[in-house]
């Protein structure tokens, strides 16, 4: 008589997510698609050339610059703190809960910003890829569409963290693969202009002014590595795999974008490009010439891909934000459930899902042109946290940093360097975004452009909501001390180990 199956249940870590549930290779795939490849440079690929010209390349390579040294940041921060709050717990722990609050609160509002818009870019080009030219231009088809987008989605993180892998693995080669196929024939074909490895040069740039803005414009399209790390404890090798994922993701993207980038400048011509600066379709006009029937559907397919696999994604991260804040006290007990069956935060998932569903539900019938706006405010948002994380790596390790030449240029002085041209960025921002001819929807509010009036008032908002959550008590987050890392962690002798308070060491 043979021996009944015994059933095991997967092993939940301290929050209650599955453990191991992803490899390292899983991380990369979900820290590229979070990114939206395909989407993003489609959508900023022509108001860069307009900008800059040929030196287009050049604003993608320097746009990976603060990105990298970001990433560095991540990697090294999660070796020694592996919560899947990220931003948020790392920040708290090196910096305080104040700012710790007010930068978990910018991450998951980016999420809330963006989906929407993601799914609808999958709506859109979902009907005009089967001619159904109708419900492509109709508001009410594109909202309906897009909310089922949504809906799935979030049901499908909410069904587990490996389903969303298992997904983004086909996802992953569907955009990226048909990227690489177009600019490799684009190349090979030739076409208006020739290139010339001085499109690689920043400094070929006759306006300061408009490298600057490229280069914000480039850190949106590179925004979204950071998922991989979202989900450490659901990884394998936590304390390392996440952020090697995180890292690697940004030079993978920078070699995709430099490549297609150069391809399509030189195959387009500024002049054809240029038509291009308030469309995304500059991908679907140009298959054709480049790929020729049907084969110029591979690229239609890659940005629906992409915005399937991102709308996925993006959820990630700011459900998991929401999750550990809620564990360590700083938002509401409820966000901190976790599904007994599936193990992942199915509270914070739905709630992320729905109210990024009722954002563009009820925006984007009102004024298609205020939710592009919040697109733009979500750079001011991205720059903000990344550049705080930046700032908590240096401090965080500050005691370590002078005891090897590798600690003091990696963990130290990179960090502050991406987190100081973000921080340039995102005052430059403001200032060139606060002029209504940079808004979509040429509105202002007291004179100033809807972009920087959301992206600031969201800040703001998030400060008020963490002095309401500290005045309803709350003192066993907001009471937390600043510490500093582990000399052992710093070290490498022990890995994944929480940090000690500063003046116990």
């Amino acid at each position: 008589m043979s021996e009944p199956h015994e059933h095991h249940s997967p092993k939940a870590g301290d929050k209650g997510l599955k453990q191991d549930a992803i490899g390292f290779l899983d991380g990369l795939v979900i820290g590229i698609s979070s990114t939206a490849p395909a989407y993003s440079l489609a959508a900023v690929l022509a108001i860069v050339v307009v900008g800059v010209g040929v030196q287009a390349p050049a604003v993608m390579l320097v746009s990976f610059i603060p990105m990298f040294l970001i990433a560095s940041s991540f990697y090294y921060m999660n070796r020694a703190d592996p919560d899947c709050g990220t931003s948020f717990s790392w920040v708290t722990r090196a910096l305080g809960p104040s700012l710790g609050w007010v930068g978990g609160w910018a991450v998951t509002t980016t999420g809330i910003l963006v989906i929407g818009s993601l799914a609808q870019v999958a709506a859109y080009y979902t009907f005009d890829l089967f001619g159904l030219d109708t419900m492509r231009d109709s508001v009410f088809w594109n909202v309906l569409f897009t909310l089922l987008i949504i809906a799935v989605m979030t049901t499908i993180c909410v069904l587990g963290t490996e389903l969303s892998a298992h997904i983004q693995r086909f996802m992953i080669f569907g955009q990226v693969g048909a990227l690489l196929l177009f600019a490799i024939v684009a190349l090979i074909k030739g076409g208006a202009l020739t290139f010339s490895f001085s499109w690689l040069s920043p400094f070929a740039i006759d306006s300061t002014n408009a490298l600057i803005l490229g280069v914000l414009t480039g850190v949106f399209i590179y925004w979204g590595w950071e998922s991989a790390v979202n989900l450490n404890e659901e990884t394998e090798d936590s304390d390392s795999a996440p952020g090697l994922a995180a890292v690697l993701s940004t030079v993978i993207l920078l070699g995709t974008y430099v490549i297609t980038t150069i391809a399509v400048v030189s195959f387009a011509g500024i002049d054809r490009i240029g038509e291009f600066e308030d469309d995304a379709g500059i991908f679907g006009a140009l298959a054709g010439d480049v790929l020729g029937s049907p084969l110029d559907k591979l690229v239609v397919l890659a940005i629906i891909t992409s915005a399937l696999s991102s709308t996925q994604t993006t959820i990630l991260p700011a459900s998991r934000t929401t999750l550990s804040m809620a564990r360590q006290g700083a938002f509401p007990k409820v966000f901190g459930e976790v599904h007994p069956r599936f193990l992942t935060p199915h509270v914070s998932t739905i709630v992320i899902g729905a109210v990024a569903a009722v954002w563009f539900g009820v925006l984007f019938p009102l004024s298609e042109n205020f939710v592009y706006d919040s697109l733009t405010a979500l750079s001011l948002m991205i720059a903000f946290y990344y550049a705080l994380t930046g700032i908590a790596c240096a401090v965080y390790y500050r005691r370590e940093l002078t005891k090897s030449v590798k600690n003091f240029f990696f963990i130290g002085v990179g960090p502050l360097i991406g987190a100081g041209v973000l921080g340039y960025l995102f005052v430059n921002a403001i200032i060139e975004y606060s002029k209504t001819d940079q808004s979509y929807s040429g509105s202002a509010l007291f004179g100033i452009a809807i972009p920087v009036v959301l992206g600031l008032g969201l800040l703001l908002l998030g400060v008020v909501l963490s002095i309401v959550w500290r005045l309803d008590g709350h003192e066993e987050f907001f009471g937390r001390k600043t510490e500093i890392v582990d000399p052992e962690v710093a070290a490498g002798r022990r890995m994944g180990v929480a940090a000690v308070p500063e003046e116990a060491v």
